[in-house]
């Protein structure tokens, strides 16, 4: 028997439909439905093997067992509620949102069996012409349960993941915002900034640094703006931390300290070492 008659994934573009292929290909549900804005990315994704069926109307999740928000983090908050209606009282809801605390917060109050997870794959490209079905494998997956979520929901939403061959965690919603500042979200920034502060003339004599450093620069500009929004707090921290590391360079250089310089860069090579 499988887990899951009738999943549905709002969204099906790279992490919906990546997460559509996978429950496919393992036979995790009996069908697949996917829910976008455009008929173009329904008729793509069936064409693809990516979805079962699809459509632009909401009520195609009758009946669902499996509810999914893959939309950016400011869609999910602004379209969860359309579905309280629609969705069985017993259905599951997940989303794959990059920030945790706004969505938790407000979903949990919509729906009594809603679980906030994060998996953490991805590519700087988009939509589901680019989805894969082995993009979770060997990933990790933040599961971010609060005193009021469902024990029985959380399991079978832990037993999906782990299924998929992804490490899961447990992270409170505001933990998981604060760290995710940093090794995820701070370096989109950094990403964003630095290739914006080079002339457009110099793009000409840039080599594998300026592109390997930049590859997430090229990532979704509405994904990100929400994820910056909605972890404003966060995301502020991690830009002054980074600020204070640049003028911990700033000032090596401009004081001709070698020392500190190469204090800096092997206490750097050290980190980068250990992350793998």
């Amino acid at each position: 028997m499988k887990p899951f008659k009738k999943v549905v994934i709002v969204g099906v573009g790279l992490i919906g439909g990546s997460l559509a292929l996978v429950l496919k290909k393992n036979r995790l549900a009996s069908s697949v439905i996917g829910i976008a804005r455009h008929k173009d990315s329904i008729k793509l994704a069936i064409r693809r093997g990516v979805i079962d069926g699809g459509s632009l109307d909401f009520s195609i999740a009758e009946g669902a067992d499996l509810l999914v928000f893959a939309t950016p983090v400011g869609s999910i908050l602004s379209l969860a509620s359309d579905f309280k209606k629609i969705v069985p009282a017993d259905c599951i809801v997940m989303d794959v949102g990059s920030t945790k605390e706004k969505v938790v917060n407000q979903l949990s109050k919509i729906f009594p069996n809603f679980i906030g997870t994060h998996p953490m794959a991805g590519s700087e490209k988009k939509g589901v012409m680019n989805s894969q079905v082995n993009l979770f494998k060997d990933s990790l997956c933040i599961i971010t349960p609060v005193k009021k979520t469902n024990k029985q929901a959380l399991h079978r939403i832990s037993q999906l993941w782990k299924s998929l061959g992804v490490k899961v965690f447990y992270l409170k919603p505001a933990q998981h915002d604060r760290i995710i500042s940093f090794v995820s979200h701070l370096p989109h920034l950094v990403a964003f900034s630095m290739i914006n502060n080079v002339a457009v003339n110099f793009m000409k004599f840039a080599s594998t640094s300026l592109r390997d450093g930049t590859r997430v620069a090229a990532s979704d500009p509405q994904m990100w703006r929400d994820i910056l929004l909605t972890n404003r707090g966060n995301i502020l921290k991690a830009v002054r931390s980074f600020q204070k590391q640049l003028e911990l360079i700033e000032n090596a250089v401009a004081n001709k300290d070698s020392a500190k310089l190469s204090k800096i860069i092997k206490e750097a090579n050290k980190r980068r070492r250990a992350l793998g």
